[in-house]
């Protein structure tokens, strides 16, 4: 269990979830990730996921890892990185153009400007929908054609294509009364921004990141070619991993040897799902309606450049910023909130003063509390550090 990748392992009869939560393989990885790792060198190793930040909670990863291993959590979570003025405009959108708006449940939560959210938008009689995908919200549109009907589309790559779909349908169909708000982001450029000059962050501090762990189903979509110009360029390895633990695991061992031999390449540990290429066909979508800002803003990166999507001009009937007069508020975090600092990987929830007082799953101050990708979430849902805030020891983070 300690080659290149865990696509020897699945020919060996590794096929199905438990196989990848073996508690003797696990100890295997750990052990072998003990003798490789080098006595007084720290690792530094960003999960850019939150999908691996829950995992890494849910089953005890970093318990299993040397203490000189540490896991720093990176902004791979949509619902949190998305800033306060996009989700205000988003809600004035709901309230002042009396729209059907159309989003998914984590957004319902978040906090906006004065200590607004959707959801309390909706109790205050605007229409606002939970709705699973982008069709759904399509859906809704037919079910109301005198209606207006926004689908508040946020994410990574992975949602992208769905969202992509959903806009040439609506044209297909001729839905005038269907059109979409686009929050959809990129991963390869929020890893330039943070590995990139630090005159390119302000005064902001920056974090100390020795490998990626890189995204599981974003690099599904875009393959693992994009990581290669980042690792490459700012000498710092990236490993594709699964969401299982023994995944994460097998690529922080991966990690752990390219760091030791000064490497900078881009592995894939997650070849039953992830190739070189990507989903062509679903890249193809997202060319065909998308293109590329100049500019975005993301909560805890600041403005990044070319790290986001809007919708091609030949689709602009279809896109509610050329449709509506949305105004993009300056509205900024709930004060104390530390959400952009855990988001670039510079604080950790215990370092905030919020978290598990104020700040809990039932009255969440930050959107990484409200969101199920959150790293607030994950440190809150298992149980690890809920002595802590409250007083007492907890676990080690």
């Amino acid at each position: 269990m300690t080659g290149a990748t865990f696509g020897e392992a699945a020919d060996a009869g590794l096929r199905y979830v438990e196989d990848f939560r073996d508690e003797k393989l696990a100890r295997t990885l750990a052990e072998a990730i003990v003798r490789e790792v080098e006595p007084g060198r720290e690792y530094a190793i960003m999960e850019f996921c939150g999908g691996h930040t829950h995992a890494i909670f849910r089953h005890g990863v970093q318990d299993l890892v040397p203490d000189n291993v540490r896991y720093v959590h990176g902004p791979g979570c949509p619902v949190c990185v998305l800033p306060v003025p996009r989700l205000d405009a988003a809600i004035a959108l709901a309230e002042e153009h009396d729209v059907i708006l159309c989003t998914y449940a984590d957004m319902m939560r978040v906090p906006a400007s004065r200590k607004k959210s959707l959801m309390k938008a909706r109790a205050n009689g605007a229409d606002v929908r939970m709705v699973y995908s982008a069709l759904d919200a399509l859906a809704v549109a037919r079910d109301n054609p005198e209606r207006e009907v926004v689908f508040f589309a946020i994410g990574f790559e992975t949602t992208t294509p769905p969202t992509a779909v959903a806009l040439l349908q609506a044209r297909a169909e001729g839905l005038r009364n269907f059109s979409v708000f686009c929050n959809h982001v990129l991963t390869p450029a929020a890893i330039h921004h943070l590995l990139g000059d630090p005159a390119d962050a302000g005064d902001r501090e920056k974090v100390r990141i020795d490998g990626f762990l890189g995204p599981s189903h974003v690099s599904a979509v875009i393959g693992h070619a994009p990581y290669e110009e980042p690792a490459r360029l700012y000498r710092k390895p990236v490993v594709i991993a699964g969401f299982e633990p023994l995944d994460v695991m097998q690529s922080t061992l991966m990690l752990v040897r390219q760091i030791n031999a000064g490497e900078c390449r881009v592995q894939n540990q997650y070849v039953r799902a992830v190739t070189r290429e990507g989903n062509r066909k679903a890249q193809a979508l997202v060319n065909k309606v998308f293109r590329v800002r100049e500019i975005f803003e993301w909560r805890g990166l600041g403005w990044v450049p070319n790290s986001a999507l809007a919708i091609q001009p030949e689709y602009a009937g279809l896109d509610a910023e050329e449709r509506f007069a949305i105004h993009h508020s300056g509205g900024r975090d709930v004060k104390g909130c530390e959400c952009p600092a855990i988001l670039r990987g510079v604080k950790k929830p215990t370092d905030c003063r919020l978290f598990g007082t104020v700040c809990t799953p039932e009255n969440p101050q930050g959107s990484c509390m409200v969101s199920s990708e959150g790293s607030c979430a994950a440190y809150w849902t298992y149980g690890r550090f809920r002595e802590r805030a409250a007083g007492g020891e907890g676990a080690r983070p």
